[in-house]
């Protein structure tokens, strides 16, 4: 546990992608396979299920610091991290044990097995034999929350470094829904067959967001254009007689889409696809509400399946008649799609997500403007000759979004951030004006640099009104431009509206909170964009 804290603690502390790089690479060159594992496991976003609750970890570290529990409770919003708060509260440790990760998370994953008592008794113990850093990295562990600033790309090129193998052969045998209590190093990393696993999907390639003038990319011919589609991202692979759907966060999809079974019937076999599932109705995609419905479900109602019925639109050919055809240029690989899918029946479950044409980059900016009349973001741009790489990249694919949603709200409600910012306000609850009552509608944490949060949070201890807990309502008196990407209704809040990533765009210093938007303009967005 202490190579892998000394491994945290150089990843966590540097910014420079080729110290992470190195630090990982010196890691997996060392460690026991076991560790090697768990790493690249956690790494990648698999963690061990959580044994215990918070409310049960916030009790057991107040009473082993000896301190009441509203302490305890007290000090965690300021800490902004339970993990790092129960680190920070319990006393130096009996002694100190350098037993492997693996040990550990072993532990964690017995835990399930046992009483209460005998969990406590464990956690109590363990508190007791690991230092500084290891005991924070176990807290992560237990609560389910362990992140790290380590991007899976960075984890694939230390691996391969380490290993002498191929860094986009590794990419792939990372994808798909291994678990590390169910494979061993060998299997993953060493063996001759990575394609033993079937339904296993290729990485992502990753559009960054375009944030010049299009004409910067140089001659429009060399382009293709077509529109970025507000689904979910997925892969639909045929294989061995079967399909499967993966989502680019690497979830298996297959039985949330019962839909895309059919599509067996109308593809060969060997082929895989890389598109956006949408909801679907006539000529168009449904709001993206509808498809919301359903991404949450194990299992899907026949109501569901008649209100909000799904379909894939394809936009890349990745793998055709079991050949891998990543490497040929865009323009060959969208030329096989569009043949593989031009005879399809009208009802397919797959469709081609149609190619936008243009001549000038003037041409494709109009275009673009009405491209919420589509139910699109934008446009999605990507170079005719460019391979199908992996993970994000720049210079062949590239997003050219909409300008968001903006509104203008009153901040009613202030909470203390996390990490780093743990001791400014930085989470807000905002309101719109219904009448003469403020009516709150959405909460957006991000957005503003953090010498704005200073000056927010020092107005914020001067104007609270109440505390309920964490937070704070203030005097309705700030003003911040909210931007958002939809709206949608919500029969959750009280406003009746809900938006999709909200963030704070400015403060209004300039503007009176009277002057801020209210429910009906919010609702004559809904009317024209929902």
């Amino acid at each position: 546990m202490k190579d892998f804290a000394r491994l945290f603690a150089a990843v966590d502390q540097s910014t420079r992608t080729t110290v992470k790089t190195e630090a990982l690479a010196a890691f997996f060159r060392t460690a026991s396979e076991s560790d090697r594992l768990w790493t690249v496991a956690l790494f990648s976003g698999r963690r061990p299920k959580r044994a215990v609750t918070t409310t049960q970890l916030r009790e057991w570290a107040a009473e082993r610091a000896g301190i009441p529990l509203w302490l305890f409770e007290e000090s965690y919003p300021i800490v902004g991290d339970l993990a790092e708060t129960i680190t920070l509260v319990l006393p130096p440790p009996e002694r100190e044990d350098d037993l492997p990760l693996s040990h550990w998370i072993e532990s964690l994953k017995a835990m399930s097995r046992l009483d209460i008592e005998a969990r406590k008794t464990q956690i109590l113990a363990a508190w007791d034999r690991l230092g500084t850093t290891e005991r924070f990295l176990f807290n992560k562990l237990i609560t389910g929350g362990f992140r790290i600033g380590v991007s899976r790309k960075i984890m694939t090129r230390a691996l391969a470094r380490a290993t002498g193998r191929d860094e986009a052969a590794l990419a792939l045998r990372l994808m798909g829904g291994w678990q590390p209590e169910t494979t061993t190093w060998h299997d993953l990393v060493e063996a001759e067959d990575p394609e033993a696993d079937a339904s296993r999907p290729y990485p992502f390639y990753l559009a960054y967001q375009l944030e010049a003038e299009p004409e910067a990319l140089g001659a429009p011919e060399d382009w293709a254009a077509e529109w970025k589609w507000d689904g979910i991202r997925g892969q639909l692979i045929l294989r061995g007689g079967a399909h499967h759907v993966w989502s680019r966060g690497e979830e298996l999809m297959t039985d949330r889409f019962p839909e895309l079974a059919r599509a067996v019937d109308f593809l060969p076999q060997g082929t895989v696809m890389d598109g956006e599932i949408v909801t679907w109705a006539g000529d168009q995609p449904m709001p993206f509400a509808t498809l919301q419905q359903r991404i949450g479900r194990k299992t899907v109602p026949k109501t569901l399946l008649r209100d909000a019925p799904v379909i894939l639109l394809a936009y890349d050919l990745l793998e055709n008649g079991g050949k891998d055809i990543r490497q040929q240029p865009y323009c060959a690989r969208r030329a096989a799609l569009d043949a593989l899918l031009a005879d399809l029946p009208a009802d397919a479950p797959v469709r081609r997500s149609p190619l936008i044409p243009f001549e000038s980059w003037e041409d494709l900016a109009t275009i673009r403007a009405d491209a919420r009349d589509s139910r699109a973001e934008g446009l999605m741009l990507k170079r005719h000759g460019s391979p199908y790489l992996d993970g994000r990249r720049k210079g062949d694919w590239w997003k050219w979004k909409l300008d968001p949603l903006t509104v203008d709200a009153v901040m009613i409600y202030a909470q203390q951030g996390h990490g780093r910012r743990a001791n400014l306000f930085t989470d807000f609850t905002f309101a719109a004006w219904n009448g003469n009552e403020l009516v709150p509608f959405t909460k957006a944490y991000s957005g503003l640099t953090d010498e704005e949060f200073r000056k927010i949070t020092n107005w914020v201890r001067k104007n609270t009104l109440q505390r309920f807990g964490p937070v704070r309502q203030v005097r309705p008196e700030l003003v911040f431009e909210i931007a958002f990407e939809g709206i949608q209704e919500s029969p959750r809040h009280k406003s009746g509206l809900a938006l999709r990533f909200p963030r704070m765009a400015r403060w209004r210093q300039d503007k009176p909170a009277q002057e801020a938007d209210t429910l009906d303009s919010l609702r004559e967005m809904l009317r024209l964009y929902g």
